[in-house]
């Protein structure tokens, strides 16, 4: 009886799982559509601009995520609940993959655009020290035992590591670099059909990183109860 009650609980997840994902598949097609055949080629470029409909989301999704991961990370000292610890942990890995592809897809623009692979650029170099942080995030994490301790250091680090976060988005600003301000505070600077473009991916890989977050944060709790039940066992037979 237990048994068919948790599968009937089960099974509207499921569905909302699905059809979410059916959905963002859709959108992620028609975002591909729009990059890579729809949209013009850039008039000095052609059509390596192409790879900036994805490099440009990449970035925008990984700062949003740390931002996200900030304000939990926050939440959690403040009210010393493990949600927010789970919020903060998820938020910052998926915002580490991202960073991840802003950095390859930038390495893969930069190489035919300024002859280089990679360039000591301020905004190319915040970045790397971003990701730099954020990896050592996660080596704290994993060297750390008990759930409190572990989730209270983790989130005085994730605060300060995001110190770094304003600093990349104003270093095009703050110092003489060659990476183009694509999008700033005026908007988006680009012809109109390379502009919907843009816009569509970043609602698109926004969507994205909705749906990986929830499916993460899901798994950070189901883990969370699985070292419950360990604990609660050992202590019982102990």
């Amino acid at each position: 009886m237990e048994k068919h009650r948790a599968d009937a609980r089960r099974r509207p997840r499921v569905g909302w799982f699905l059809a979410a994902a059916g959905a963002l598949a859709a959108v992620v097609w028609a975002d591909l559509y729009l990059a890579l055949i729809a949209s013009p080629p850039e008039e000095n470029m052609g059509d390596l601009v192409r790879i900036m409909y994805f490099h440009v989301p990449c970035a925008w999704v990984a700062l949003f995520a740390f931002f996200v991961s900030f304000i939990a990370a926050g939440m959690y000292l403040w009210r010393r609940n493990t949600g927010w610890d789970s919020l903060a942990v998820s938020s910052a890995e998926i915002g580490l993959c991202f960073t991840t592809l802003a950095l390859i897809t930038g390495a893969l623009w930069a190489r035919p655009v300024w002859g280089a692979w990679w360039t000591w650029d301020p905004r190319l170099t915040t970045t790397l020290i971003l990701w730099f942080l954020y990896a050592g995030y996660f080596l704290l994490r994993g060297s750390l035992d008990g759930r409190e301790r572990r989730a209270r250091v983790s989130a005085v680090y994730g605060v300060i590591a995001f110190l770094d976060v304003p600093v990349v988005h104003m270093s095009v600003t703050w110092w003489r670099s060659i990476h183009p301000a694509v999008v700033s505070s005026q908007g988006i600077h680009m012809p109109p059909g390379m502009a919907d473009a843009l816009w569509m991916g970043l609602c698109t890989w926004m969507a994205v990183y909705a749906l990986l977050l929830t499916v993460r944060y899901r798994m950070e709790r189901q883990r969370e109860r699985v070292e419950r039940l360990v604990a609660r066992v050992r202590a019982q037979t102990s």
